[in-house]
Parts: structure tokens; sequence; C-alpha cells
């Protein structure tokens, strides 16, 4: 499909997010990205799904190209604002700390990246106070703060820290 992420590893190449993310909680699992509770990693394997494939895909540059330039703001903050509004509704049911209790978890992981999309896409968080505050939370651990994606040496310029 021509994209990313793409990660090779242990002699296989996986692409897509939830695919690399559940992987590397199989072969690596410490520390654990879902809950030993069966019903926290409903939540979270829920959560994780509603942002990549009901909010993100809809920002993807293959979708936004046939949208054209002139409404491309438009469409992404549509969109984002329509996911995020269900997104906060389910985070006042699961967040603790993060998103689903007080452990990073699959779904932390998928929400920063994309609370960074909407700050790309100028998003106005006030609405989403629970997004807004997991997201700071999170971004105030290390392993967040260097894996953020406006750090990553294929970000374009504008987008940078």
């Amino acid at each position: 499909m021509q994209q990313v992420p793409t990660l090779k590893i242990d002699g296989i190449t996986i692409s897509q997010s939830l695919a690399i993310i559940e992987y590397l909680e199989e072969t690596r699992p410490s520390p654990s990205l879902l809950p030993r509770d069966p019903k926290k990693r409903a939540s979270v394997r829920m959560i994780s799904n509603a942002i990549v494939a009901g909010i993100q895909p809809l920002q993807n540059l293959s979708v936004l190209k046939q949208v054209g330039q002139e409404k491309q703001l438009a469409w992404a903050q549509q969109y984002i604002c329509q996911g995020f509004k269900a997104l906060e509704q389910i985070l006042q049911g699961t967040a603790g700390k993060y998103c689903v209790g007080d452990e990073v978890s699959m779904a932390d992981l998928c929400l920063v990246p994309q609370v960074a999309n909407a700050e790309r896409f100028k998003v106005n968080l006030a609405p989403y106070p629970t997004i807004k505050r997991i997201n700071e939370a999170l971004l105030r651990l290390e392993a967040f703060q260097v894996s953020h994606p406006c750090r990553q040496p294929d970000t374009p310029p504008e987008v940078r820290v």
C-alpha cells in the first residue's frame, strides 16, 4: 500500500500500526501495552481501533489529495472533531491517568499521534478535555517526547517542534 509505518524485525516485515504494536506485545511483553484484565483489554482495543480505523484514515495524504487542496483543512477538522467527540465520551468512562486506567497502553500509543495530527490541522482541543488531559500526561513521559511525530527525521519542516 506504500504506507507507513512498516517495521522490519525478526526476519519479517510488518505494516499497519496495530499489527506492529500487537507483534511487539507478543514478542517483547515488557512493558505490557495490553492490560491483563479482559474488560480493560477490550477497552484498549476499542479505543485503538476507533483512532486508527475511524479517525486517522480520513486524514491520510491519499484521501486529502482526493478532497482537493482548498478543502483539505475543513475536511480534516470535520472528521477529527467528529471522531474526537465520540472518543471523548468513551474516554470519560475508561480513563484514569491515561486512556484506560493508570498504565500506558496501546490506546495511548494511538492517541498521541492523532492529537498531533489534530494540532497540525488546527483543531481546537478545548471541547475534548479528557483527550487533552491524557495527551498532556503522556507527553510528560520521555518515551512519548522522543518518539513524538514532530521529532521524526521524515517530518516536514513546517510540522517540527
